[in-house]
């Protein structure tokens, strides 16, 4: 009991200190609070598993070899992608067994993948973010290819081919209560620590072709709208504004995030917007209203994927840092910088070959109090130790352990 108490009391002083730091001889000066985390991607067996059709006991052993370098890394969190495809890494009444697993939709790997995965990152004290696609259905535009139990090959009508793919509608009200639901499906039934959904809203525009929802905005547009992209923002607010409530609902304390792309608006579009020149804007391409999310607290934390180095013309993470850090300031969401660790050692542009670029941005983030933390896009590229960046993160730049940050209001 006493134990206990002394736990809880040293809890308390630490959330009184939301950003101190502790610093060694020798190291960088470094929080005692730091959200750390690293994307898992599974789509196209980007980070895991290393390709489909493993033996179950190989997917295990490769996950379980993972997360001992995010631990060995100081990191403190995972964001691991559980439904790239309208699919399942868990038995699910909502979609397929995925095909990374196994090499073909819808056949059973013989274990539970997500199970496995939320206790072996507890077991090493890492967050468990579920990282959920919404929309993407398939790479591909034949929806006879997908699983025969597929949800989209029960409900064509909610399909859209636009691009060469396949998405859910977003405009369709049962769609949305499906996607809603889906996600419940992990938030009760599985130790999550948090819901996690990325940049993919409407997709991305395809060069020439206008995405094919007129019937849709014809039918449920009820009159609010005059004109489709304030429709279509409000069909993707929904989603969000739901999935934020039912998820409180359902498990008060499991988190809420979103990894939206980094710039809203060019302030050539809006006054308001970041001093950038981005030719994707999420607000106008994306219809993702990201502004709206963070002003009504439907989150619990924003993390642009700012996947551009310090000074970059036309998207400079310094300056796009300082927009967000003024957009989160006074509402109770948490700022967590999307890193491009896949840029690192590379000439895209050439100010990835200095190896003070990333290590610069983390020392840049510790001048915001409101910059919480950091995610790295993606594990596997951490691996490699691009001009050896992964030895600084062990050796100086997450040399300390941190604690997640709290969020008072959970």
């Amino acid at each position: 009991m006493i134990i206990t108490v002394l736990l809880l009391w040293a809890g308390a002083i630490l959330a009184l200190v939301p950003y101190d730091f502790v610093k060694q001889k020798g190291a960088t000066m470094q929080p005692l609070q730091q959200f750390r985390g690293v994307w898992i991607a599974t789509v196209d067996n980007i980070d895991w598993p290393s390709r489909p059709g493993l033996p179950a006991s190989v997917q295990q052993q490769e996950f379980v070899n993972l997360l001992d370098t995010v631990q060995q890394m100081n990191m403190n969190a995972v964001v691991v992608q559980v439904k790239p495809m309208a699919d399942a890494f868990y038995p699910s009444q909502y979609g397929p067994w995925s095909a990374y697993l196994t090499g073909t939709q819808g056949k059973d790997p013989g274990y539970n993948p997500l199970a496995f995965m939320v206790s072996e990152a507890h077991k090493r004290h890492l967050e468990f973010h579920a990282w959920f696609n919404p929309y993407r259905l398939s790479m591909h535009d034949d929806i006879n290819a997908l699983a025969a139990n597929h949800p989209a090959r029960q409900h064509p009508d909610w399909v859209v081919h636009y691009g060469g793919k396949l998405y859910y509608n977003p405009g369709i009200p049962a769609v949305r209560e499906f996607i809603v639901n889906s996600m419940l499906e992990v938030v009760n039934g599985y130790h999550i620590d948090a819901v996690h959904m990325d940049d993919y809203f409407y997709p991305y525009p395809v060069a020439g072709q206008a995405f094919p929802d007129d019937a849709t905005y014809r039918q449920y547009n009820t009159g609010h709208f005059t004109n489709k992209a304030d429709w279509r923002r409000d069909n993707v607010n929904q989603l969000v504004h739901e999935l934020s409530v039912k998820i409180k609902r359902a498990r008060a304390h499991v988190k809420f995030g979103i990894s939206p792309f980094g710039v809203w608006r060019n302030k050539a579009t809006d006054p308001t917007g970041s001093d950038t020149q981005a030719g994707i804007q999420n607000y106008d391409d994306l219809y993702a209203d990201t502004r709206t999310w963070i002003r009504n607290n439907w989150l619990d934390y924003i993390a642009p994927q700012i996947y551009w180095n310090t000074g970059y013309p036309p998207a400079a993470y310094d300056k796009l840092v300082d927009w967000w850090s003024k957009e989160v300031t006074g509402h109770q969401v948490h700022l967590y910088i999307g890193e491009a660790a896949y840029k690192i050692g590379t000439n895209q542009p050439v100010a990835w070959t200095n190896p003070e670029e990333m290590p610069g941005h983390l020392h840049l983030d510790q001048r915001y109090p409101q910059v919480k933390g950091n995610i790295f896009f993606s594990l596997k590229d951490l691996l490699r130790n691009p001009l050896g960046f992964k030895d600084r993160l062990s050796n100086d730049l997450y040399k300390q352990k941190a604690v997640v940050p709290p969020m008072p209001w959970l």
